[in-house]
């Protein structure tokens, strides 16, 4: 089997971790590298989460360090979603390895280079590492295949009435990877909000048993109380929509837009503006997917856990 080399850059992050662990287990996904950046917390704690996610689950591939705040912006964080450490409820042990010691947008260069076929990135935090990266070095373009990214709405925002967090957090960065010109799949809230966890979910992962179905449980217990208290039937598995969606498209229905992002509205600073007059003939720059068949996805979820027992 051919694999399809990725490199994951994430803010765990509940989802992000789940994604993460998503990710590794799959034997279609060759992952070259993990960069992090700021996002759900601070630099020092996602970071931390990705070494700590990856060691539990006894995979090692690079691991760097990136931004700590937005290109342009202050950084805004997501305690209220993720808790003071990003990962809150289950403990987790301290990571068994230390991160590269250069900087994730060198790392990112240096892999995409020197990469013998393209690479697809999967960006699952804030986009402000792979704004840099195009910034910095825009031949690395050449070999890239697609940006399976998490992140935007066209229906609607989550962190702002118009803009979904990743967005929102660096607009910049995004308008610049969504002007890139690379083939994007986006996973946006309006898929997301459909991959939803149930109570029932969490418990078939905990009933198993094995190591890693425990500690993804106990994450998702802290997780899905968050959208308990606001009336949610369900937790949405945003990130790892993004990793889904390279090994198994059939779970997702898409549809083609031209998106822009949002980078001065007074309300709707990070919103993905979705063209969607008939008679537009504004260029087609991203593929949204915008439903999915939850039960394939839960059941995907649930395996790939089991399958480190």
């Amino acid at each position: 089997m051919k694999k399809i080399p990725i490199i994951m850059d994430c803010d765990p992050g509940h989802d992000d971790a789940i994604a993460l662990i998503l990710a590794c287990s799959r034997e279609e996904l060759d992952l070259k590298a993990v960069t992090v950046v700021a996002g759900n917390q601070t630099l020092d704690k996602t970071l931390g989460n990705a070494k700590k996610i990856l060691s539990f689950i006894g995979k090692h591939p690079p691991v760097a360090a990136g931004a700590a705040k937005p290109m342009f912006r202050e950084l805004q964080t997501a305690p209220s979603v993720h808790g003071e450490s990003g990962l809150d409820g289950p403990s987790i042990p301290e990571p068994d390895f230390r991160e590269e010691r250069m900087h994730a947008v060198d790392l990112l260069r240096e892999i995409i280079t020197g990469s013998p076929e393209p690479v697809t990135l999967v960006p699952t935090g804030p986009l402000t590492n792979i704004g840099i990266l195009f910034t910095t070095y825009p031949e690395v373009k050449k070999n890239i295949q697609r940006i399976s990214l998490m992140g935007g709405g066209i229906e609607t925002g989550n962190w702002t009435s118009a803009a979904e967090f990743n967005i929102f957090v660096d607009p910049e960065a995004a308008d610049i990877v969504f002007r890139s010109g690379i083939p994007i799949i986006m996973s946006s809230l309006d898929v997301t909000h459909r991959a939803f966890f149930m109570q029932e979910d969490i418990d078939r992962l905990r009933n198993s048993g094995g190591r890693v179905s425990v500690l993804v449980a106990e994450l998702m217990d802290f997780y899905y109380n968050y959208y308990k208290k606001r009336g949610s039937t369900g937790a949405p598995l945003h990130d790892p929509c993004a990793v889904a969606y390279l090994v198994k498209p059939e779970l997702f229905i898409t549809k083609p837009y031209h998106i822009d992002i949002e980078c001065a509205g007074k309300f709707t600073a990070g919103m993905t503006l979705a063209d969607r007059r008939p008679w537009s003939d504004a260029e087609f720059n991203v593929t949204a997917n915008i439903d999915l068949d939850r039960e394939g996805f839960v059941n995907m979820i649930i395996k790939a856990c089991e399958s480190y027992n």
